[in-house]
């Protein structure tokens, strides 16, 4: 009988998470909070969750990653790991977004405490006061589109006047200073892996995949670099079972 395991990564912030997920239902999930470890971690946690848990790479329906926004290298790696994995193995790509993932490991946490009806609004520190973010329910549906905001006293007052709203993720902490409102609450959250298994579930289900040949992760602003090549090469090498390929 087929499993609908799907392998999760998550890269996109200073944290680091890889989980298996059986439908929307979470198997593991390995999760550190040191920053810059994701190229060093991420490959060791994945095979540590194949071992324990005793499923085989080719037991996997999918492989959905944490595409941004969110840091330049922390993206590369988690994309790179994943499109690496899905080229060797020919399993299908997800992407999710990664506010959504903080958005739903939020709720997970119960962050928003008793409240019923409420906003999310996850924010990714971006620089100064500048935050990447958008606006979910109390289901975790997104209900704006993704963007970058410099934040002042302004923001989200239509939002705080309507109801509740959970300020969450590592950028939420610079706008508390800024908000006077009882109906704020501020919970600093990171993104995990395990945050992403619904909509990833959602998204095999339905078959929407990306290309992996031209999947990019959405970085929201133009940026100009040269490729990790190393890390990049060892992530792919190791997605391919040792063997270099395409």
């Amino acid at each position: 009988m087929s499993k609908n395991y799907i392998l999760l990564l998550e890269t996109a912030t200073d944290s680091c998470s890889a989980a298996i997920s059986e439908g929307p239902n979470l198997i593991s999930e390995k999760y550190t909070a040191t920053p810059k470890e994701q190229a060093a971690l991420l490959a060791p946690f994945i095979e540590e969750l194949l071992s324990e848990n005793s499923i085989a790479m080719e037991d996997i329906a999918a492989v959905a990653v944490s595409s941004g926004p969110g840091s330049y290298t922390g993206l590369r790696v988690g994309v790179s790991c994943a499109k690496g994995i899905c080229f060797g193995k020919g399993k299908p790509l997800i992407a999710i977004n990664t506010l959504a993932a903080i958005a739903r490991s939020a709720l997970d946490n119960g962050q928003a405490g008793d409240e019923k009806d409420f906003y999310i609004v996850p924010m990714i520190d971006a620089r100064r006061m500048e935050v990447y973010t958008a606006l979910f329910d109390s289901a975790g549906k997104q209900l704006t589109k993704t963007e970058s905001v410099i934040l002042n006293e302004h923001c989200f007052e239509k939002e705080l006047g309507e109801k509740t709203v959970l300020f969450t993720g590592n950028g939420a902490e610079k706008f508390a200073s800024l908000v006077k409102s009882d109906n704020a609450i501020f919970a600093r959250q990171s993104p995990h892996a395990s945050g992403m298994r619904i909509l990833a579930n959602e998204k095999l289900a339905a078959k929407k995949f990306e290309d992996c040949a031209y999947f990019e992760p959405f970085y929201l602003k133009d940026f100009v670099a040269g490729k990790p090549k190393k890390i990049i090469d060892e992530l792919l090498l190791k997605g391919n079972g040792g063997k270099r390929g395409r």
